[in-house]
């Protein structure tokens, strides 16, 4: 897969995208159907063309690669930053249809991954997530979000195919202000999850995958 310029996918690069990719459902399931990638051999941040390469994904290579398959097919490649507490943030492509908002997410965690376009604002689609953001043990973790990020603005990186772990995304998105999600004093009457939800939830994480009962 030659690339035609720096910063630019090859041509079958793009007749993957725009074949297998054209929607945000179909890029779903190619994220699902992809193993997660676990960063047992060290931290990495891929680039979408890494991402189609090495056939793996951590939550924020996912969303990235989910932004450049709606900014080939004509929507901004907007990504946006979940926050939690004692937990890691989650990363998820978001997009619009109409006037409502979805998502596109690869995790470990079963119910952190597609949102239908159906949520009036980022809030509600945030919101959306908050059920199924918990830790390992068992706490509800997450706090609040940042906006949207179009990606674009990274475009002198050449992001979408980049040889080199794009770190300067994360630490961005780290750093731009977040919105909380929960008022003063509700975190202090959260309940843990039941083994119900969280057998469901944990059903594909590596550490799990198979204890289930």
């Amino acid at each position: 897969m030659a690339p035609s310029a720096p910063g630019e996918f090859s041509v079958s690069e793009l007749r993957f995208i725009r074949g297998r990719l054209s929607t945000p459902m179909r890029v779903q399931q190619y994220l699902d159907a992809i193993p997660y990638n676990s960063e047992e051999d060290g931290e990495t941040l891929r680039s979408p063309r890494r991402v189609l390469r090495d056939g793996t994904a951590n939550c924020i290579e996912g969303a990235i690669l989910a932004a450049a398959a709606l900014r080939v097919h004509g929507q901004p490649p907007l990504v946006m930053d979940l926050t939690g507490v004692r937990d890691e943030d989650h990363v998820i492509a978001v997009f619009r249809r109409g006037r409502s908002w979805g998502a596109i997410g690869t995790s470990k965690f079963t119910g952190l991954r597609y949102r239908e376009p159906v949520y009036r604002s980022l809030r509600e689609l945030a919101m959306s997530y908050f059920e199924h953001y918990f830790n390992l043990r068992g706490e509800r973790t997450m706090r609040g979000h940042g906006r949207p990020v179009n990606l674009s603005r990274f475009d002198a990186l050449g992001w979408m195919t980049a040889e080199e772990d794009l770190w300067a995304i994360a630490e961005y998105l780290d750093e731009i202000p977040h919105r909380p999600l929960l008022a003063p004093g509700q975190d202090r009457g959260l309940t843990r999850v039941d083994a119900r939800q969280r057998g469901a939830d944990l059903l594909h994480h590596p550490k799990f995958r198979g204890r289930q009962s």
